[in-house]
């Protein structure tokens, strides 16, 4: 797999799993369904995916070749973007589900 390739594949898994948490009622995705979860779950299930999603990310930089090492900045970096991408999910959840 070429890293354009990969950068985009990761761009949109990361895109897909920050809203993911916004869009189901179910306890860490796979959980019995809620009636009601609250933010702060919502927000516990997004910091999770934000690992898994870098987890994966690690991955394909392993496979593609050697691993250089971050600093702070690179995940401060990359946990605004994440959060920047759940936006969608958190206007649809919370602002949208209202007026409808």
């Amino acid at each position: 797999m070429s890293q354009s390739v990969a950068a985009t594949l990761l761009v949109l898994v990361a895109f897909c799993a920050a809203n993911l948490p916004f869009l189901t009622q179910r306890r860490w995705l796979v959980g019995p369904g809620l009636a009601n979860k609250s933010l702060g779950v919502r927000m516990l299930e997004l910091m999770f995916l934000y690992f898994c999603v870098g987890s994966l990310g690690l991955l394909l930089e392993n496979s593609a070749g050697q691993i250089s090492p971050q600093k702070w900045e690179f995940y401060a970096i990359t946990g605004t973007l994440f959060l920047t991408f759940a936006f969608p999910g958190f206007c649809y959840r919370y602002l949208l589900k209202r007026l409808t």
